[in-house]
């Protein structure tokens, strides 16, 4: 079983900075693509950022400049360093990796229990 575990949110005023993490334990071989995605109330689901396990990202138009992921591939680790907040992007973050992990042969999504990021002056 692979569990992932987000921390790093809170509250921050406009303009400001947060750095989420998320951390994969479990029975791991390989962790392909790790994601963030965000939702906010009575909205969609929706991609923030990507990383390959080459450390190809991409991003979604409206973070691109401001947010930055990075992943710590030996710490099973994911990182959002996000800048120049705005209230819109107040949502609850998630991560969400691939991996190939005992006893299954092929990738598998996981999910994590989601953070809350908050801006408000």
């Amino acid at each position: 079983q692979v569990q992932l575990v987000e921390s790093g949110g809170g509250l921050v005023q406009p303009g400001g900075s947060l750095r989420l993490s998320c951390a994969a334990s479990g029975r791991i071989f390989t962790i392909y693509d790790m994601d963030w995605y965000r939702q906010a109330p009575g909205n969609e689901r929706e991609l923030v950022a990507s990383i390959t396990n080459t450390g190809r990202t991409t991003y979604a138009n409206s973070m691109q400049g401001r947010f930055t992921i990075s992943r710590d591939s030996a710490k099973n680790t994911v990182y959002l360093q996000m800048n120049s907040l705005r209230p819109v992007d107040t949502a609850i973050y998630y991560c969400n990796f691939a991996v190939i992990a005992a006893p299954l042969p092929v990738p598998h999504n996981y999910w994590g229990q989601g953070i809350q990021v908050t801006v408000s002056s």
